[in-house]
C-alpha cells in the first residue's frame, strides 16, 4: 500500500473512533413564538355589513398584516374558535344549501395564512354538527378538541390533541427537531347554549379534567412543549376547584406541565390592565400562575403573541422552558384613531366572491318602519330596538300556543344586543343599532338580532320574574344621592348589556339609588336590596296584579334558548321550559317585519308599515336629591344619535364631551320632576 493512502486510511480510522461534536451536546437556546387569533366571528373582511362600509377596527384581513410582520422562523399560528358565526357572512354561508359550497371562506383565508392548528369555540355549534363538520373539512390544518364526545359511543368527536413536529433554529444557528403538543378545549356549556343541536348527539366534559389527562399523555410522547388552546376566559381564582367552569384559564394554569395558554371566549385582551388585581396574574409578563398566556380580543381587533425561551439541558437531553413574554397587538390605535395594520389585498381577493354575495344578501328588502329603530338609549329607557324583538316573539307564541298553555298570562323577554359592546375598545362606540324610518332590509333585521338563538318558552312565577329583573338591574351602578361628583350610570365592567333583560308585559321602575341585589352572574350579593319597584301586570280584562297576587301568579315567559337553559336568571332553567320552537329568533323577527309590512308581489312594494312604539312599561325611578347630581351616560357620537336624543329622550340630556374610547358623554338629569 502506498504511504500516502495508508496515512489517509489511518486518519479516517482515528477520526471515526473519536466522538463527534453533536449539537445535542452543546448548550443552546431556542426562541419559540406562538401567534393566536380568536373570536373572529366571521369578521374576515375589514367591513361592517350593518353600516355597509369599511371598518378599520376589525377583520382577519387586517390581522394578516400583523401575522406577516410578527412571524419568525420559529413560529406557530393558532386559531381559538368562534370563527364560523357572528357576522352576516357567517349567516350567509349557513343559509346556503350544503351542496352549493365546498370550502368556507374562513378557510380560504386561513389556509393561505398557514395556520398550524385550530380549536373549536362554543359558537361553532350554532348551525349544527353537519354544518360544522362540512366547514372544518376545508381546513388544511388540524383541529383539536379534548372534551367533546360522541353521545352514542363515548368516543372523542374530534381529535383531542395534535403533536406538531417542526425543525426550529436554535441560538447556534442549528436546525433542531422540536415537538409541540396541542390540546383543544371548549366550555361544556355548549350543551346548554346549543341544546337543540347537541342533545343526544354530544356529551361535553369538564375542561380541566380533560386537560390533566392529555397533558400527562403528551408528556409520555416526549413532546418539548405543551400548549393548551382553550376557548375560555380567566375565571375566578376562588373557584378553580369547581367542575364544569365556563371560564377556566386560572384553573388550567395550575396543571403541571403546561407551557402556554392560548385563551378566548370572553372577548377580552390579555395581558391588559383589566386583569391587574387578580391573584397569580402578572400583566407585565403576561402570565397566570407563571404560565405564559394570551387572549386577543374579538373580531380580529388584536393578534395574540407569546414568546418563550427554551434552554437545552445537555445532561437531561431536553428543552426546559425559561423566560417568556406575552403581548396582544392591536390593528387600530384607539388614541389617535388611526389604523395600524393595512388590509391584506391578496386575502381580500380570496374571499371577494363571498364578500359581495354577503352584501347582496343583506340588501334584500323585508319591510317598512314608521319611526327610527335605534339602540342609542336602550340602556336608559324603553327602546324600540328591544320592543320589536319582544313583539315578534309574543306574536309568534300567540299564533303557535299549545292548548295546555293557553290560559297563562304571556310576557316576552328581550335585551339590547348592540348597545356599546363592552365599552372597552374604540370599535365598541359603533356597536349600536342605527336605522332611520323607512325601508328595512335583511341587514337591518340581522342588526336587530345578532345571534342564532331559537325561541323557547318557560313557566315562571311572578316572584321569579321579580328576581329576574333584579339581576337585570345590576346593569346600573348605584348612584350616591349625596355626591356632586360625576357618576357613571352604566355598570360596564360587571354586567353585559345582553344580560339587561326587559320583560314586556310587566310594568316596573328601577331605583338606581339602591344597591344591587345580584351580581352580573345573578348570584345573590345583598338579600336586603331591592331595585325593582311598582311591579305590576295588567291582564286582558284590565285587572292589575301587584304584591303577593303577582308574586304567586304563574306566567308563560317567552325568551331564547341561550337564556332559557342558562340556569342563571331566576326561573330560567331546563326544568321550567314548556315549549321549544327550533325557530331562530332572528328569522322569526324578519318574518314578523315582512308580515306586518305586507309585501305586494304585484306592485313590488309594501302595503303597510311596522308600528314600533315603546310602551314605556319600564323606566328608571326619578331621583330625589338635595345635592345637584352629575350622572353620566355614554352613547354613540353621531348625528343620528344626537337627533334621536333630541326627539326621543325621556330625560333631559346635555353633551359634555367624548370619553377616551370615542363615545359621546352626556349628563343626564334623572331628578324627580
Amino acid at each position: 500500500m502506498k504511504p500516502i493512502l495508508t496515512a489517509i486510511l489511518l486518519l479516517l480510522t482515528v477520526s471515526a473512533c473519536q466522538p463527534s461534536v453533536q449539537v445535542e451536546q452543546q448548550p443552546a437556546q431556542l426562541q419559540l413564538r406562538l401567534l393566536e387569533t380568536s373570536d373572529i366571528h366571521t369578521n374576515l373582511m375589514d367591513y361592517n355589513y350593518y353600516q355597509d362600509q369599511t371598518d378599520p377596527t376589525i377583520g382577519l384581513t387586517r390581522v394578516a398584516s400583523l401575522i406577516a410582520a410578527q412571524r419568525t422562523q420559529n413560529t406557530l399560528l393558532f386559531d381559538n374558535g368562534d370563527l364560523l358565526q357572528g357576522s352576516p357572512m357567517g349567516d350567509y354561508m349557513a343559509s346556503k344549501d350544503p351542496s352549493q359550497w365546498t370550502t368556507h371562506p374562513a378557510y380560504k383565508a386561513m389556509n393561505s395564512l398557514g395556520y398550524d392548528a385550530g380549536n373549536l369555540g362554543n359558537h361553532e355549534f350554532n348551525y349544527g354538527l353537519e354544518f360544522l363538520k362540512q366547514a372544518i373539512a376545508g381546513a388544511q390544518f388540524p383541529y383539536v378538541n379534548a372534551n367533546v364526545f360522541d353521545a352514542q359511543n363515548n368516543e372523542h368527536m374530534f381529535s383531542p390533541t395534535v403533536v406538531l413536529e417542526r425543525q426550529f433554529v436554535d441560538s447556534n444557528g442549528q436546525k433542531r427537531p422540536f415537538k409541540v403538543g396541542v390540546i383543544g378545549l371548549v366550555p361544556p356549556q355548549i350543551m346548554v347554549w346549543d341544546k337543540q343541536h347537541l342533545t343526544g348527539k354530544v356529551v361535553a366534559k369538564d375542561m380541566v379534567e380533560m386537560a390533566k389527562k392529555y397533558v400527562g399523555e403528551l408528556r409520555k410522547q416526549s413532546v418539548d412543549a405543551i400548549v393548551i388552546i382553550a376557548h375560555s376566559g380567566l375565571g375566578d381564582p376562588k373557584t378553580i376547584n369547581l367542575a364544569n367552569q365556563e371560564n377556566a384559564a386560572i384553573a388550567l394554569a395550575h396543571i403541571d406541565g403546561v407551557d402556554a395558554l392560548l385563551l378566548g371566549h370572553s372577548h377580552s385582551v390579555f395581558p391588559s390592565q383589566a386583569f391587574a388585581n387578580i391573584d397569580g396574574v402578572d400583566i407585565d409578563r403576561g402570565t397566570i400562575n407563571q404560565v405564559p398566556a394570551v387572549m386577543p380580543g374579538r373580531w380580529g381587533d388584536h393578534l395574540g403573541q407569546i414568546d418563550i425561551e427554551f434552554d437545552w439541558d445537555v445532561a437531561q437531553q431536553k428543552w426546559l422552558r425559561q423566560q417568556s413574554q406575552s403581548s396582544s397587538f392591536p390593528i387600530y390605535d384607539s388614541q389617535s384613531r388611526q389604523s395600524i395594520a393595512k388590509a391584506d389585498s391578496k386575502l381580500q381577493q380570496r374571499i371577494a366572491t363571498e364578500h359581495q354575495a354577503t352584501i347582496a344578501y343583506m340588501q334584500q328588502p323585508i319591510g317598512v318602519t314608521t319611526q327610527p329603530l335605534n339602540s342609542f338609549l336602550s340602556l336608559l329607557q324603553d327602546d324600540p330596538s328591544v320592543q320589536i324583538v319582544a313583539q315578534a316573539q309574543r306574536a309568534y307564541m300567540m299564533q303557535n300556543m299549545p292548548v295546555e298553555l293557553a290560559g297563562l298570562p304571556v310576557v316576552s323577554v328581550a335585551s339590547p344586543l348592540k348597545a356599546g359592546g363592552r365599552h372597552s375598545t374604540p370599535g365598541d362606540a359603533q356597536q349600536y343599532v342605527a336605522m332611520n324610518a323607512g325601508e328595512l332590509s335583511y341587514r337591518n333585521g340581522a342588526d336587530l338580532y345578532l345571534y342564532a338563538n331559537t325561541l323557547v318558552a318557560l313557566k315562571a312565577s311572578g316572584a321569579q320574574l321579580k328576581d329576574w329583573l333584579e339581576c337585570s338591574a345590576n346593569q346600573f351602578n348605584q348612584i350616591d344621592v349625596s355626591s356632586t361628583e360625576p357618576q357613571s350610570l352604566i355598570n360596564w365592567n360587571n354586567h353585559r348589556t345582553y344580560n339587561f333583560d326587559v320583560i314586556e308585559g310587566l310594568s316596573y321602575q328601577i331605583d338606581v339609588t339602591q344597591p344591587s341585589r345580584f351580581d352580573g352572574n345573578c348570584k345573590l350579593v345583598n338579600d336586603k336590596a331591592e331595585r325593582i319597584s311598582q311591579l305590576s301586570y295588567q291582564d286582558s280584562q284590565g285587572k292589575t296584579l301587584t304584591g303577593n297576587d303577582l308574586m304567586q301568579k304563574q306566567f308563560l315567559v317567552i325568551t331564547n334558548n341561550f337564556r332559557a337553559f342558562g340556569d342563571k336568571f331566576a326561573g330560567a332553567n331546563a326544568e321550567q321550559v314548556v315549549f321549544e320552537s327550533g325557530y331562530e329568533t332572528r328569522q322569526l323577527l324578519i318574518d314578523y317585519i315582512r308580515e306586518q309590512s305586507r309585501f305586494n308581489p304585484a306592485s313590488g312594494e309594501f302595503d303597510a308599515w311596522v308600528e314600533v312604539k315603546p310602551d314605556n312599561n319600564w323606566s328608571l325611578k326619578p331621583i330625589r336629591s338635595k345635592a345637584p347630581l352629575d350622572i353620566r351616560f355614554v352613547t354613540q357620537d353621531s348625528q343620528d344619535a344626537k337627533t334621536y336624543i333630541e326627539h326621543f329622550s325621556r330625560w333631559p340630556m346635555t353633551k359634555v364631551g367624548l370619553d377616551e374610547l370615542g363615545f359621546a358623554e352626556y349628563r343626564v338629569d334623572l331628578s324627580a320632576r
